[in-house]
């Protein structure tokens, strides 16, 4: 893979006319009763939502928690699901990751080579050196967690940071000096923000603070978040994602669409199915690349 990240997403975006992401997030909990509660029914619920909803989908997102709870067998299972994503859909892996140097190298020769993510999502708290080797390959992308959207983000990423006299940056909120960091971080094309669509008002200033970081945002679907302020604020202003299709932005809906599978009648997996995909068409409808 030689092909610029941002380029394939704004090609895919533009394919489907959305900026729709796909999570996969297959919670046993939750899925259809007429599935097993283990890792072959995760496997088989999973590939459903694949089948139904990629038509609709710029990317997709599989949330790796819900493939590792499960072991070896979770992971291949995973890796059989992203063989299956047709290639000129990108694949962001969501892992969180970030440690030490030496351990991030490791992280990425597994999420990029291993289980070949496009894309993947880093926790910045260790600095930008640490996470060095996630972000520093010109062929994938680094989604650096910034505003997330559960209830207690703020907690820590609300907490007031004091001016930087030697970069300039004024006292603002930690989210906020991590959006501006993050700016100048890797190589250049590599790295983006999750900023959750839960707090419009901090979306908003995330964009003002970095207007050429291409944000994926989480929230906007069970958790209830703000469409109208994501679709105005999400898409980049500067740089090399604002002049692609959509801007850089991807939404992520996870639940709202896999919910689509209880809406069949019957079981039948076309009546599953049926569901899903209504509600992926639903969903990128209302997530339109905007000019």
């Amino acid at each position: 893979m030689t092909d610029v990240y941002l380029d394939r997403l704004a090609r895919r975006t533009a394919a489907i006319g959305s900026v729709l992401c796909l999570g996969l997030d297959p919670d046993p909990a939750a899925m259809p009763p007429t599935l097993s509660r283990d890792v072959g029914g995760i496997e088989r619920f999973g590939r459903l939502v694949l089948e139904a909803a990629l038509p609709f989908a710029a990317a997709v997102k599989p949330n790796l928690a819900f493939f590792e709870a499960w072991g070896s067998t979770g992971l291949a299972a995973l890796e059989r699901l992203r063989a299956a994503v047709p290639a000129d859909v990108p694949v962001i892996l969501d892992g969180k990751r970030g440690d030490i140097g030496s351990t991030s190298a490791r992280q990425a020769a597994g999420l990029f080579d291993a289980l070949g993510a496009d894309a993947i999502t880093v926790n910045p708290y260790l600095g930008e050196a640490a996470i060095a080797p996630l972000l520093e390959r010109t062929d994938r992308f680094a989604y650096v967690l910034c505003r997330t959207s559960n209830p207690g983000a703020e907690e820590l990423q609300a907490l007031h940071v004091v001016e930087d006299a030697e970069t300039g940056a004024p006292a603002e909120p930690l989210w906020a000096r991590v959006a501006r960091r993050a700016a100048g971080w890797g190589p250049g094309g590599t790295v983006g923000l999750v900023v959750g669509a839960t707090a419009p008002a901090d979306l908003a200033s995330a964009r003002a603070v970095a207007p050429a970081l291409p944000f994926l945002v989480p929230g906007v679907g069970a958790q209830g978040g703000d469409l109208d302020a994501v679709l105005a604020h999400g898409p980049a202003t500067a740089g090399r994602a604002a002049g692609r299709a959509g801007g850089g932005l991807l939404v992520n809906v996870s639940r709202a669409i896999a919910a689509g599978a209880m809406e069949g009648r019957s079981a039948g997996a076309g009546d599953l199915q049926a569901g899903i995909a209504a509600a992926a068409r639903d969903w990128a409808a209302r997530l339109p690349v905007l000019p």
